[in-house]
């Protein structure tokens, strides 16, 4: 999701099938450097000054970021699920969990709005700002605001899931890279006056953070498709394929084969099928605190 009025909506039945695929592929590893910064924290950060955390958590979908990380931070927490999308949130706000890692309450409330007006205003008080494949749907300007109010805030951000534009299937294909190549085009294309980022979200990211004085630790955490994820990979393909047919509409006709070939091969068990993504924890200077220096 990308949290902004007028932008597309995602099925929730699409977020859900992807789920467990995404759950596998969080990276774990980036919650201790978070779990050390939150525990430093001073009290103001902190929700009511009890020791807790707000967790603001963008473009929300259906709440799966909160489902996994909820239960794996302690303390008591205040969840704030922002989203463009009604259904989304309504659907999202009764599926946090009710208690943290330690047993302690976790609370939630919605908050409809975009992200093009965020500040660091908006984010006073709040103790970390997640998202979940939500980098590579948004523009450079859009990032460069997030990244400002995160920073401008002194609030560290978690942000998982953006494509890098690396895919993997086996057995390979000739037309593997043509696609892959169209593909990546359409996550770029210009869509109502946007041009998203796509695959360049992780670089821009990084930079951006980066230039603002936080420190930015990355590790990848890719898809591994098939198997017991074959209705994903199925899902997957049909939208893959479908992408860089509208972005090459001359490969239409080898297009068709080519679903066709590998959807049998995913029937039958011997499709094979990797997306790379990247998690990203960028951890500013605390709010009144100066950053190291960029440049």
């Amino acid at each position: 999701m990308t949290g902004a009025v007028g932008r597309p909506r995602f099925c929730p039945q699409w977020l859900e099938l992807r789920e467990r695929a995404d759950d596998a592929a969080r990276v774990p590893e980036l919650l201790r450097p978070l779990r050390d910064r939150l525990a430093a924290a001073p009290a103001p950060e902190r929700f009511g000054g009890t020791g807790g955390l707000v967790i603001r958590d963008l473009g929300c979908g259906t709440g799966a970021m909160g489902r996994w990380l909820a239960v794996r931070l302690p303390g008591p927490q205040h969840w704030v699920l922002q989203d463009h999308d009604e259904v989304l949130l309504a659907r999202a706000a009764g599926r946090i969990p009710s208690t943290a890692a330690d047993g302690r309450p976790v609370t939630v409330t919605t908050l409809q709005a975009d992200l093009a007006g965020l500040t660091a205003a908006d984010l006073a008080g709040t103790s970390l700002v997640t998202a979940s494949a939500l980098l590579d749907l948004l523009t450079r300007d859009e990032l460069e605001t997030v990244a400002a109010a995160c920073t401008g805030a002194g609030c560290p951000a978690l942000l998982a899931l953006s494509v890098t534009g690396r895919v993997e299937l086996t057995p390979a294909d000739p037309l593997d890279a043509a696609l892959s190549a169209a593909f990546n085009a359409h996550q770029r294309r210009s869509d109502g006056g946007r041009r998203r980022l796509g695959p360049d979200a992780v670089a821009a990211a990084t930079e951006a953070f980066t230039r603002r004085g936080a420190r930015v630790v990355s590790r990848p955490s890719a898809w591994r498709l098939g198997g017991p994820e074959c209705a994903l990979a199925e899902r997957w393909l049909r939208g893959w394929v479908g992408a860089a047919r509208e972005a090459r509409p001359e490969l239409a006709a080898a297009a068709d084969g080519y679903l066709r070939r590998r959807l049998d091969a995913c029937a039958a068990g011997e499709l094979g099928v990797t997306v790379h993504h990247v998690d990203l924890l960028a951890l500013p200077a605390p709010a009144g605190v100066p950053g190291p220096r960029s440049g």
